[in-house]
């Protein structure tokens, strides 16, 4: 019976993750910058340290972004009407994805950006 409930746990999770994927336009833009980074991680043959970095931050972003999602559905779930303190919780989740995506772009840069200029320099 446990493991009946482990699958359907399971299924749940990723049905979570494939609602979201389909529904928030933001999620589709962050799986498409970590295609990108992936791609060009490839192409540029980054080290399997900065591969670690690329994927531990592809998950916080990715699970930031669902965080956030759940935060605004129970804030419209629970107060339909504009209440400050319902837009201070959908501000701050949202701030919140801001912050990882920053701190992504900021270490993506720094991961990338040498490999980029050597490249550049080297025609």
């Amino acid at each position: 019976m446990k493991n009946k409930n482990m699958i359907i746990s399971f299924q749940h999770a990723f049905s979570g993750i494939i609602w979201v994927i389909q529904s928030e336009r933001n999620m589709k833009i962050h799986f498409l910058i970590m295609f990108m980074v992936i791609f060009f991680g490839c192409f540029l043959h980054i080290h399997l340290s900065e591969w670690i970095i690329c994927i531990i931050l592809f998950g916080l972003v990715i699970a930031a972004e669902c965080f956030n999602t759940s935060i605004e559905r129970i804030v419209d779930l629970c107060s339909p009407n504009q209440n400050q303190l319902a837009k201070i919780a959908k501000d701050t989740s949202a701030g919140a994805v801001l912050i990882f995506a920053i701190i992504s772009v900021i270490i993506g840069l720094i991961i990338f950006l040498p490999k980029i200029i050597k490249i550049l320099c080297s025609f």
